[in-house]
């Protein structure tokens, strides 16, 4: 029999759950960045360059990434925020 107590384990298991919430928060962020500069860099439909001379184009996945990527920011602001404080 194990000598650890229900509620002591399932807080230890919130806790792990709650980490790794937190870690995979932060990696999302520079995930789809990098996501967006390989896809710009060794995408053959060339995206990035034909869209400057036709204004703001929100179609293909280079656009989608760097959004994604905006989005999930917040984990890395709250990050920093927390540092300075």
């Amino acid at each position: 029999m194990s000598d650890v107590h229900p509620a002591s384990a399932r807080r230890d298991g919130s806790a792990a759950a709650s980490q790794l919430a937190r870690w995979l928060g932060l990696a999302a962020t520079p995930t789809f960045a990098v996501m967006a500069v390989l896809t710009a860099v060794f995408s053959g439909s060339g995206d990035m360059l034909c869209s400057a001379g036709h204004g703001l184009s929100l179609g293909g996945m280079v656009p989608m990434y760097l959004l994604m990527s905006a989005f999930h920011s917040a984990a890395w602001l709250r990050l920093l925020s927390g540092r300075r404080a």
